[in-house]
């Protein structure tokens, strides 16, 4: 585990959460699996539309979950493709009555970053990927044009890093770095 060397306290749970790449074998219970979506459903969005929607498959479904693989792109697939669980979160652009939703990409990302820290308080470790083919995931899971695929996510245990090959191994290894909140945060208006 490694925690955040934050500058600032922030609650442990925020400082428990990192993304490996190193997952153990032990699978997900169902009912865990589910807590974890049910603390997604409960995240804030525009007019309480929740237009986030996820697909998932354990590793034990090889079928579903190999399909999941294979919309990554070859950076993730090596170590992804051992993760218990495989999920596909996805951004229904519209409202119900047919307007575009803006804020879609913002809600599913305010439910990720939920179900991130729910996953955390369970044991569980997730790490999101934006690296994957759109175009094959929208085929191989026969999308609408209203649900946008914006990330895919490994759920699952911690496992041991030394059974990673390079260069994930060293990735896995390194110190977690962000940028200092003098960086982001700025009062009154953005500097010059």
């Amino acid at each position: 585990m490694k925690h955040a060397p934050t500058t600032y306290p922030v609650h442990e749970l925020i400082r428990q959460r990192w993304s490996p790449r190193s997952f153990a074998s032990q699978p997900v219970a169902h009912d865990t699996l589910q807590q974890v979506f049910e603390a997604a459903t409960w995240s804030a969005s525009a007019l309480n539309a929740q237009p986030w929607r996820y697909i998932y498959a354990h590793h034990a479904d090889q079928e579903n979950f190999q399909k999941m693989v294979d919309c990554l792109l070859p950076g993730n697939q090596p170590w992804a493709k051992n993760a218990p669980v495989l999920i596909l979160a996805l951004a229904n652009t519209q409202f119900d009555n047919g307007q575009p939703n803006g804020a879609a990409l913002h809600d599913l990302g305010m439910a990720n970053a939920t179900l991130s820290i729910e996953a955390t308080a369970q044991g569980l470790y997730t790490h999101f990927m934006g690296g994957f083919d759109h175009a094959r995931t929208k085929e191989a899971f026969q999308l609408p044009d209203t649900l946008q695929p914006v990330a895919f996510i490994a759920l699952g245990y911690l496992g041991d890093a030394e059974l990673l090959e390079e260069p994930f191994l060293s990735r896995e290894k390194a110190a977690r770095q962000r940028k200092p909140v003098s960086e982001i945060a700025f009062k009154g208006s953005l500097p010059a």
